[in-house]
């Protein structure tokens, strides 16, 4: 053979046998009968480019709180940025069964597992795979809470046990989360851990009496009932056994709140007996009140506390803290946030709600132009130097812009007053009169165009929802500027003082704050004519003396009801008209008022309900007017 096919022959053997090598055993033939399950299948395989970690971290009662802990490989003296929940920390960190990191965390989460942060998720006490009990909202140590536990040891104990175990990070700490995680985002904020350097809580519960999910002002949001049957039952649990029907129909046919609860068997979860045993502002709710609590102690973590401008769940928290930390501490590393988004925007897709479009996807926007530098130069290692914090930023719906200001509210009020001819006025009228409509329970006025389903996309958006299906019903006042020659901007939460009165014992109030498209308007399709809500909102007028001391009102006697509509950043633009519109019920979002005097609504009778006069004074000494916190542009 020649010497060089020899030398062929002889690589093809070197090539070959590794190959050879390599190949797998034969395995035995199985019998057909072999149980075809098998324990476990690791999901993560080896080239996946993260590392996912499960921990059972231990609590100082003892207890252990199940805990995910996520970072690309190679993460080295990467910063921590947790989130603690009620929703399955399991579920948030397996949005895919993927090998990607981006693809098995939120979507939200891709620019900071991608920047070398560390992800972490825990299931809070009592929930998914922790250890505990569960308490919904659980109180802080002290009157409500007689334990030594609460989420604020919760979170310090989670910090206290990652930046010990966890040697992949540089030792500092971030904590985010939207709605109930921004709740528990709120509670790492009482004595904190030292290595905690900045929070993010996005529409978070903080009270759920005064403005967030269970109550506004007093009126009981029936909503709720979905929810606590979904979270705190372990068999059996989800959404009310209703069927798919209409909710107006299905719970005005049951009768009250509290017979709607009866009838299902809510009445025997015990979140829901607690606030039916507790329907006025009593010490049950003031001493949860997340933003009094807080304003009682000196801030000492930088805060940038956030929400959607048509947040459908939780609108009041977030301005609340900021309102209370400030007025406490005016020097307090606080700033607030306001995104054109639904409840928890901030974390999805921000280019559009409902028919509004905006420049952009303003929710990615608001992430990487303000979350990710706030927390970046806070937690990262040798991080460059921190931007002021400025009082504000929002967008300006209507103009769509996002505006920085050094102050909130930033505008000054104008009062916008109510006047003849179902007119409104930047005047007061001179002369006093007033209009009337019959308010009647057995027909109370829908909060969207029936049927209703308080789900989906028709209940995140609802907000936006356009009026017109409702204006020109004879239970509901309208009110209407004429078209506007130059902007109004309206910055800060517009502020409502009716003037009004009932032929009944006790009378709910709503007022929706509306910015009326102009009849042909080709620019923006679909929107001409619209009735676009700024800020709607409702009274109990039982609580006319205060949150605490419900009392009857005295039928055909005169109430100043006073109010605040949500924090806004919205521009009225040339040629729209600014609307009123005045009503008594916002069904079946919030339960009926009976309009007679029952000592707690949840309790009513059918014989308890029965229409009354509704009596809306304008003019003279009783002017009832909306006062919008303007600035000149």
């Amino acid at each position: 053979m020649r010497p060089h096919l020899l030398a062929g022959f002889a690589l093809s053997l070197v090539l070959v046998a590794p190959l050879a090598a390599q190949t797998a055993p034969t395995a035995p033939t199985l019998d057909p009968m072999t149980n075809d399950k098998v324990p476990s299948y690791e999901w993560v395989r080896p080239e996946a480019d993260y590392v996912r970690r499960e921990a059972m971290v231990p609590m100082r009662d003892g207890k252990k709180l199940f805990t995910v802990i996520v970072y690309r490989k190679g993460t080295t003296g990467g910063p921590i940025l947790l989130s603690r929940s009620p929703y399955n920390a399991t579920g948030h960190t397996t949005r895919n069964r993927s090998q990607k990191i981006e693809e098995i965390l939120p979507v939200m989460d891709a620019p900071f597992v991608n920047d070398g942060y560390i992800r972490v998720y825990q299931d809070v006490r009592g929930l998914g795979k922790s250890q505990g009990d569960y308490v919904m909202t659980r109180p802080l140590r002290g009157p409500l809470n007689a334990t030594k536990v609460d989420h604020a040891t919760d979170a310090y104990d989670t910090i206290d046990w990652l930046v010990k175990n966890v040697p992949e990070s540089n030792g500092k700490v971030g904590i985010i989360g939207s709605s109930y995680l921004g709740f528990t985002s709120l509670m790492a904020l009482f004595d904190p851990h030292p290595a905690l350097k900045a929070a993010v809580p996005q529409s978070p519960m903080v009270d759920g009496w005064m403005g967030d999910d269970w109550f506004h002002n007093g009126a009981f949001r029936t909503f709720g009932f979905d929810y606590f049957l979904g979270q705190t039952v372990e068999k059996g649990g989800g959404a009310v056994p209703s069927g798919t029907g209409d909710e107006y129909r299905g719970y005005l046919e049951t009768g009250s709140s509290g017979a709607y609860a009866r009838t299902w068997g809510l009445d025997k979860l015990p979140g829901v007996r607690k606030m039916m045993e507790h329907p006025a502002y009593d010490s049950y709710w003031q001493q949860q009140a997340v933003d009094k609590l807080l304003a009682a102690r000196k801030l000492t973590v930088p805060t940038l506390v956030m929400l959607g401008q048509w947040d459908q769940e939780d609108s009041y928290g977030g301005p609340a803290v900021y309102k209370a930390v400030k007025a406490a501490q005016p020097d307090a590393p606080i700033m607030l946030g306001i995104g054109p988004w639904r409840h928890s925007g901030a974390n999805y897709e921000g280019s559009s709600l409902g028919p509004l479009k905006f420049e952009g996807d303003t929710a990615l926007q608001f992430r990487m132009d303000w979350i990710k530098p706030f927390l970046d130069c806070r937690v990262k290692t040798n991080p460059a130097p921190c931007k002021a914090m400025p009082a504000a930023v929002t967008y300006a719906t209507g103009a769509n812009r996002w505006e920085v200001d050094a102050k909130w509210p930033a505008g000054s009020e104008m009062p916008l007053y109510l006047g003849a001819n179902a007119s409104l006025s930047w005047t007061r009228p001179d002369t006093a009169g007033s209009d009337e409509y019959v308010s009647d329970p057995a027909k109370p006025v829908p909060f969207l165009p029936r049927p209703i389903r308080m789900e989906g996309d028709a209940w995140r958006t609802w907000l936006v929802q356009d009026q017109r299906f409702v204006d020109g019903r004879t239970d509901v006042l309208t009110y209407s500027t004429p078209v506007l020659d130059k902007p109004v901007h309206i910055k800060g939460a517009p502020r409502v003082d009716l003037r009004a009165a009932t032929s009944g014992r006790d009378s709910d109030w709503v007022v929706k704050l509306i910015d009326v498209y102009p009849d042909e308007a080709t620019a923006t399709p679909g929107m001409a004519g619209y009735e676009l809500g700024i800020g709607i909102e409702i009274f109990r007028g039982r609580y006319v003396h205060g949150f605490a001391t419900p009392a009857p009102l005295e039928p055909g006697k005169t109430y100043a009801f006073g109010w605040s509509l949500p924090n806004v950043n919205h521009v009225v633009k040339p040629g729209h008209r600014i609307m009123v519109q005045i009503q008594s019920s916002l069904y079946p979002l919030y339960d009926r008022n009976p309009q007679t005097w029952v000592p707690s609504i949840f309790d009513a009778e059918a014989k308890d309900y029965a229409k009354a006069t509704q009596t809306v004074r304008w003019g003279g000494d009783a002017a009832s007017a909306v006062y919008l916190p303007v600035v000149g542009d």
